[in-house]
Formats: C-alpha cells, sequence, structure tokens
C-alpha cells in the first residue's frame, strides 16, 4: 500500500502507546468530534412532521444509533488500522488517501463524489432544522408569525427561505472573511451543538420528572430513556465537560468566549 506502511493491522492503533502525543489530546478535538456528530438531534424536530411518531421516531432513534457506531466509530477503527498516526493529515479524506493507495482508477475520485453527497446531504438537514425552527419560533409568537405563512404545500416559504439567505452569507463569509466573520460563526455553531445536546439532557430530566408529578405513569410513554437517568446525567456531564475542556486550547478558546455573550443575547433577545 505504499512506503510509508509497514502493515496494516491492529498494530498501528498501539503504536508508541495509546496516546503517542499526550491524553490531552482527547479534549482539545473534542469540540471537532461533537461537530462531525451534529444532525443526530434532529430525529426529535422530525417528530412534529412524521405522520406516525410513536413507530417511527423510536426506530428512527434505534437505526441511528447503530449507523453510528457501524459507519462513523467502525470506519475510523478501520482508519486507524490501515493509516500511520504519523501519516494521518488534514489536507483531505482518509478515506481517499487509503483507496489512492489501492491504485484502483477513479475509486479515489468516487470516495471524493461520496464525501460530497454526504456534505450535500448535510447542508440539507440543516436547512430543514433551520426552516422547521423559524416556523416554530413564529408558530410561538417569539418570532413574527410572517415565518409560519405557508405554501399550498404546506412548505413555510419565507423561513425557508431566511434560512436558505443565511446558508448564503455564512458560505460568502467562508471566501471573504475567512479568519473573521467565519471563523466566529464555526465557533459559535460547534459549541451551540454541544449547548443543544445539554438542553436536550436536561429537558428529559426535567420532563421526566414533571410527568410522573402531574399524575402520570410510566407505562403512558410511548418511548423511555434506556437507564434513566443516568443516560441524560452522562449525556449532560459529558457535554458541560467538553465545553469547559476547551478553554484550555488557545486555538479553540474563540469559541467560549463569542458564545457565552451570544447565548447572554439569546436570552436578552
Amino acid at each position: 500500500m505504499g512506503s510509508e506502511f509497514t502493515a496494516a493491522g491492529l498494530s498501528n492503533l498501539t503504536k508508541n502507546g495509546w496516546f503517542p502525543n499526550g491524553f490531552g489530546g482527547v479534549f482539545t478535538t473534542m469540540l471537532t468530534v461533537n461537530f462531525a456528530f451534529f444532525g443526530t438531534e434532529l430525529i426529535g424536530i422530525t417528530a412534529g412532521d412524521a405522520k406516525d411518531p410513536q413507530k417511527t421516531i423510536p426506530q428512527a432513534i434505534h437505526t441511528t444509533l447503530w449507523r453510528l457506531v457501524i459507519f462513523f466509530i467502525g470506519s475510523i477503527f478501520v482508519m486507524s488500522a490501515l493509516i500511520p498516526y504519523e501519516v494521518v493529515g488534514v489536507t483531505q479524506s482518509p478515506f481517499v488517501y487509503v483507496l489512492k493507495q489501492l491504485h484502483l482508477p477513479f475509486v479515489s475520485d468516487l470516495m471524493n463524489f461520496v464525501v460530497l453527497m454526504a456534505i450535500i446531504s448535510a447542508a440539507n438537514s440543516g436547512l430543514y432544522a433551520s426552516t422547521r425552527m423559524l416556523w416554530s419560533l413564529g408558530n410561538e409568537q417569539t418570532l413574527p408569525a410572517t415565518f409560519t405563512k405557508t405554501s399550498k404545500n404546506g412548505v413555510p416559504v419565507i423561513a425557508l427561505c431566511t434560512s436558505m439567505l443565511g446558508a448564503i452569507l455564512a458560505l460568502i463569509s467562508s471566501v471573504v472573511a475567512a479568519d473573521t466573520v467565519y471563523l466566529v460563526l464555526v465557533s459559535l455553531s460547534g459549541l451551540a451543538v454541544v449547548i443543544v445536546w445539554m438542553t436536550i439532557a436536561l429537558s428529559q430530566l426535567k420532563f421526566r420528572k414533571a410527568f410522573l408529578a402531574s399524575g402520570h405513569q410510566l407505562s403512558e410513554l410511548k418511548y423511555k430513556t434506556p437507564l434513566f437517568p443516568f443516560v441524560p446525567w452522562f449525556a449532560f456531564s459529558l457535554s458541560g465537560a467538553s465545553c469547559l475542556l476547551i478553554w484550555f486550547d488557545p486555538t479553540q478558546r474563540i469559541a467560549l468566549s463569542w458564545n457565552i455573550p451570544f447565548v447572554i443575547c439569546c436570552y436578552l433577545g
């Protein structure tokens, strides 16, 4: 597979120890890792549009979990076994790098196409979530009622166009203001993902308490969080730790310095 490789196997996972550059690297990369898993919370948002949420949402939760284990964690495990950590870079996809070593025609180009389609899919899901959120805020009278206007097919057109405009402006900023505006936007969105997860975990804890206090029984719930309350508290604690630990990384500290005033402004608004 190339002169860089002595062998492909599990030895690459333990080469120079499990943490050759120190355990601190785990914390400094958590924000980037969390950003890669952004979108899993969209399952809850789709409940408002699902025809049979009592059946489809639990199915979506289970299938998403297994897909993450197989396609994300599984593929990372394979890549780590194939590529020594000294060779891995950030200039190209590790999948493309491995396929290039196989010297198969057009395979790396095909992988680049797959990566591009994945990016478009992620952008599409983000656009849907933003549109749905604007409509919901307008419906709750937090934003102007204009955002609740829909087409004859039930599409919130104004909310959709507003979301698309914001996406286009963010894309332009990555070209004309990559080190200023775009950097701030990436920092805000990266840490906002973690804050959203913390909010979801806290909401789950408060919901279960309020649900039982109002006289309901657990048997009435169509989907019960496994190992409650350990799972939501575990998720809340790890997400909170990843927010605090990035303060010790000077390159990512900007995420906290911008998110704290941003969140305050949101609540004031």
